[in-house]
């Protein structure tokens, strides 16, 4: 499977935005949670708080692979074993970021 340079390179940029997308959406989800927390005390919204809490922890740190494999080497990481990686982790941050819109059209 040999790709273009460019199309590698809008990838990784496609994906670091999709991420950073998904990172803003948890971390507004957060602070409604957090607010809704303060008011209720319920049991339901820290479980809410700990979801969102796990999702921005794992987002956090694949956008950050992301970012480094953006700078890895002197060429755009086209290995076989990174292209892999790079499609695995756009298409996972692709339907996090359509789940996570979902989720915080009805939470709002």
């Amino acid at each position: 499977m040999i790709l273009e340079t460019g199309l590698l390179y809008t990838i990784k940029y496609v994906a670091i935005g999709v991420g950073v997308a998904n990172v803003c959406l948890l971390f507004g989800l957060f602070y409604i949670y957090w607010n809704s927390y303060k008011d209720m005390k319920s049991e339901f919204t820290i479980g809410l708080l700990y979801f969102t809490l796990v999702l921005f922890v794992q987002n956090i740190a694949a956008t950050t692979f992301l970012i480094l494999l953006n700078f890895a080497g002197p060429e755009p990481s086209e290995t076989l074993e990174a292209i892999k990686h790079l499609f695995e982790l756009f298409f996972i941050n692709i339907i996090q970021l359509l789940a996570l819109s979902i989720l915080f059209k009805i939470t709002y």
